[in-house]
């Protein structure tokens, strides 16, 4: 199906989420904070790309938002995954771009089904 560039610094939600993208039949490239991710996205372009929201240095939201305002990112499908799960939350991470956002702990079939509304 593709790839997925997974930015995710707990080790614990790296194996849940790379599990959950094996099952889609995607392939996981792992950044472990804000600035390892974009470096990965100057190296390669991803299918899809999943998020959490606090990491070290850059938060999700700024990551999103420098994503979605390249030319040659802004494209990429973004989900964001987080234990920050307000309706606030939700907004802002819409707002800064990203296409969907899922709580955590992820529900297997919820995460499942937005990929493949998102990944044709």
């Amino acid at each position: 199906m593709g790839t997925a560039l997974v930015i995710e610094d707990s080790l614990t939600e790296r194996k849940i989420i790379t599990q959950y993208l094996e099952l889609a039949g995607m392939k996981a490239s792992i950044a472990s904070s804000g600035e390892e991710g974009l470096e990965k996205l100057n190296q390669a372009i991803p299918d899809l790309i999943v998020l959490d929201v606090v990491l070290p240095g850059l938060s999700g939201f700024e990551i999103c938002r420098v994503i979605k305002a390249e030319e040659r990112t802004h494209q990429i499908p973004v989900i964001i995954c987080s234990t920050k799960d307000t309706d606030m939350d939700k907004f802002w991470g819409k707002r800064q771009g990203a296409d969907a956002y899922i709580p955590k702990p992820i529900d297997q079939d919820t995460f499942l089904s937005t990929i493949k509304q998102l990944v044709p």
